[in-house]
């Protein structure tokens, strides 16, 4: 495996499960150190464990992201000890319900997380980076971004200002040498699914979880191993070239699904 991150620090948020955890997991074999931060000090810990046993290097940081104060006290510390080269906004959470079933409360919760938190980590990271004109920040939007989605509405709202505000982070940091993009997924098999499998549907997880993988048109749900490959690509130096984009990801949802 060759180490083409070597000598690069690169922050996840939400790294300690799901895609953020096998994002962590690609950069350190490939030579990353990773700042592993997570809600959840246990599960950034079990990451950085799972790191250390591979001889890679991670450090695990319990941050709540939707808390402005902690994020720049976060990156105030890491700063006394690395500079971030790559920041992936990766930590997000869901809501299922239209307009009239989503309270002000869920909209705020959403919107503090999604966006506000999607907003803390770079609003602390882009001056730095912009100090030193190198930066890479990939953030992960949504096929919800992009298209209607039934039941979706905060949810869709959120991942909709994700990707905008990727759009504009690039445009305005172009000349500061900082690359913006980011990813649009489909369903992807995380524990997610399989929390909201078992609340919803106990008694018929198997019927759900495959009706839930044909809505892809390419019948399954996508892995989390396929969605960090796209994203440690667009991190590395051999896409210097791309910025300002959203790359679906989707098994053909958005563009095949009619």
């Amino acid at each position: 495996m060759s180490k083409k991150f070597a000598g690069k620090v690169a922050l996840v948020t939400g790294g300690g499960s799901g895609i953020g955890l096998s994002t962590c997991l690609k950069l350190a074999e490939q030579g990353a150190h990773v700042l592993i931060v997570d809600l959840d000090l246990a599960a950034a810990q079990n990451a950085q464990d799972l790191i250390s046993k591979q001889n890679g290097e991670a450090t695990a940081i319990q941050c709540n992201i939707a808390n402005g104060k902690q994020v720049n006290d976060v990156v105030a510390q890491i700063q006394q000890n690395y500079n971030v080269d790559i920041l992936i906004n990766n930590a997000g959470i869901a809501h299922v319900g239209n307009i009239e079933n989503t309270s002000e409360d869920d909209l705020d919760r959403l919107y503090n997380v999604n966006i506000k938190g999607v907003y803390n980590f770079m609003s602390a990271l882009i001056p730095l980076m912009k100090e030193r004109k190198n930066g890479v920040i990939l953030n992960l939007a949504s096929v919800a971004s992009s298209v209607g989605i039934a039941d979706r509405f905060a949810y869709s709202m959120t991942k909709g200002a994700v990707l905008t505000m990727t759009y504009s982070v690039a445009k305005d940091y172009i000349n500061d040498g900082i690359r913006c993009n980011c990813i649009a997924p489909g369903r992807v098999h995380t524990p997610f699914v399989d929390n909201f499998l078992e609340k919803n549907y106990p008694d018929n997880k198997a019927q759900m979880f495959e009706n839930l993988s044909k809505s892809q048109p390419i019948g399954r749900m996508g892995k989390v191993e396929e969605i960090s490959a796209l994203i440690v690509y667009l991190c590395s130096d051999e896409a210097a070239f791309i910025t300002g984009s959203n790359f679906p990801i989707d098994g053909g949802f958005v563009t095949l699904n009619n």
